[in-house]
């Protein structure tokens, strides 16, 4: 079962990646090169464009003699001190760029220190720098925000307002005829399988047994997984199943499962305008997104099993520490209700007194 989204998002993100190298220095392919077996193609790209904002910041701030990132060479990054990246961490908490003015708080800045780390570390052990000054930066720390998520009647709320369309307003109404079936099958499928919205836009008709109960999906990375499904998601894709089976689709959408409106596979800008149109009629005061959606399937998962590790799974996280990162404050307040379950000595006991 060929991803073809997966594959043409995989190439476009490439050609990104070539047309940034060309205005980067040479060893910046290397590096790309060097980071292609275990890395994916976004993260390389992400890298990249994270190294080309530090290299740009040296032509301009720290360098002399140089007029463009690409003229950077590894001999100019084997004289940077220690100084020279905490000046740059600051620089990128606010700079210009083009007509835009770009701020980074802790996570920004940590992401790309994290690129540079990788970039010095590379080339230090392959002997090409003879020092790693990053390696002495503090990360920056990330505080922990609360998750936002749906209760449990949020979202009870939202799939009957998904079905019925209360609370939209009269232009909403009219196109909510037309997408019902389709709308309530992909909010049900986030609310039900904790799925990826890259995930859910690239799904396929063949990538769906009903048979199993199973979807086949593109993970991150590009790994195929096995993701299964209850039978609330199984009723709303039959319904959608229905009127999709009907539609004449443009060329290259034949096989989509979630259409739009314009009869192709629909866009993820697309999802996250749905999700936010019904989202803030079930729950104004919250900012829900599709990823607000996959933190309430698997807060729910958590809530329910206890299994951290399930929850890691079935969410797709490499690391069960990034899950339990997320989900810290679920854990701690399980904890706290163990401590208050067990009783050493009944009260009664406590205050018997001697007659």
């Amino acid at each position: 079962m060929a991803d073809t989204y997966a594959d043409e998002r995989r190439e476009a993100y490439i050609l990104k990646i070539r047309k940034l190298l060309k205005e980067m220095p040479p060893f910046c392919a290397e590096f790309a090169r060097g980071m292609e077996n275990n890395t994916s193609v976004l993260t390389r790209f992400n890298y990249l464009t994270d190294l080309k904002v530090f290299l740009k910041y040296l032509v301009e701030e720290r360098i002399d003699g140089r007029n463009t990132p690409a003229d950077v060479t590894l001999e100019d990054l084997d004289k940077l001190e220690p100084i020279d990246f905490e000046l740059y961490m600051d620089y990128i908490g606010l700079y210009i760029k083009g007509d835009n003015t770009i701020t980074n708080k802790e996570n920004g800045k940590a992401r790309k220190l994290a690129s540079l780390r990788s970039l010095y570390k590379y080339f230090n052990k392959k002997g090409k720098l003879s020092k790693n000054p990053v390696a002495l930066l503090e990360t920056p720390k990330i505080y922990k925000k609360v998750i936002t998520r749906l209760e449990a009647n949020e979202v009870a709320d939202m799939l009957d307002i998904v079905e019925s369309g209360s609370g939209l307003s009269k232009r909403q109404q009219k196109y909510h005829e037309l997408t019902e079936k389709r709308d309530l099958a992909i909010i049900t499928v986030f609310l039900g399988s904790g799925i990826r919205i890259s995930e859910l836009v690239g799904l396929n008709i063949s990538d769906v047994n009903f048979m199993t109960n199973e979807f086949v999906i593109t993970r991150k990375g590009g790994n195929q997984d096995v993701l299964p499904f209850g039978a609330e998601i199984r009723t709303a894709l039959l319904d959608y199943m229905t009127e999709r089976e009907n539609i004449i689709t443009l060329e290259g959408s034949e096989d989509a499962l979630f259409l739009s409106m314009q009869r192709k596979r629909i866009s993820v800008r697309a999802v996250e305008n749905l999700v936010k149109k019904y989202a803030i009629v079930a729950s104004p005061l919250k900012k829900i997104s599709p990823h607000k959606l996959r933190s309430t399937y698997g807060t729910m998962l958590y809530q329910e099993t206890g299994d951290i590790y399930l929850v890691a799974d079935v969410l797709g996280h490499k690391d069960v520490n990034t899950t339990r990162k997320h989900y810290t404050t679920i854990e701690l307040e399980r904890k706290r209700k163990a401590a208050k379950a067990i009783k050493l000595r009944e009260e009664t006991d406590m205050n018997k007194t001697d007659d």
